[in-house]
């Protein structure tokens, strides 16, 4: 059974820091890539932040490009999106998901595994 269990959400101010994680099971993590998306309340799914399987490519969106930082542990089966600088318009609902295609994927419509989701709220 395949399941990916976000974590780390929460209500932080503007400026702050957050580290989110997403532990994956029921599938080879080490040959998929993975991403984070996030779904503000009204708004579609948008890409934040994607990694390739051996972790060596990276690509986010340009909203969050060097604030974010996508890593994931291959031996833990683990993939963390650390989050600085944080703005009020980066509150969401965040997503982690996983695509046995082994690059880097940015079209939610690539993943085909989903987790629940965690909330980050960022205060003004």
């Amino acid at each position: 059974q395949v399941q990916l269990v976000e974590s780390g959400g929460g209500l932080v101010q503007a400026g702050g820091s957050l580290r989110l994680s997403c532990a994956a099971s029921g599938f080879t993590f080490s040959t998929y890539c993975m991403g984070w998306f996030r779904q503000a309340p009204g708004k579609e799914r948008e890409f934040v932040a994607t990694i390739s399987w051996s972790g060596g490519s990276t690509e986010y969106a340009d909203s969050v490009k060097g604030r974010f930082t996508i890593s994931r542990d291959n031996a833990k089966n683990a993939l963390y999106l650390k989050m600085n600088t944080l703005k009020p318009e980066d509150t969401a609902v965040y997503f982690c998901a996983g695509s046995n295609y082994g690059g880097t994927l940015q079209s939610p419509n690539a993943y085909d595994y989903w987790g629940q989701g965690t909330q980050v709220t960022v205060s003004s």
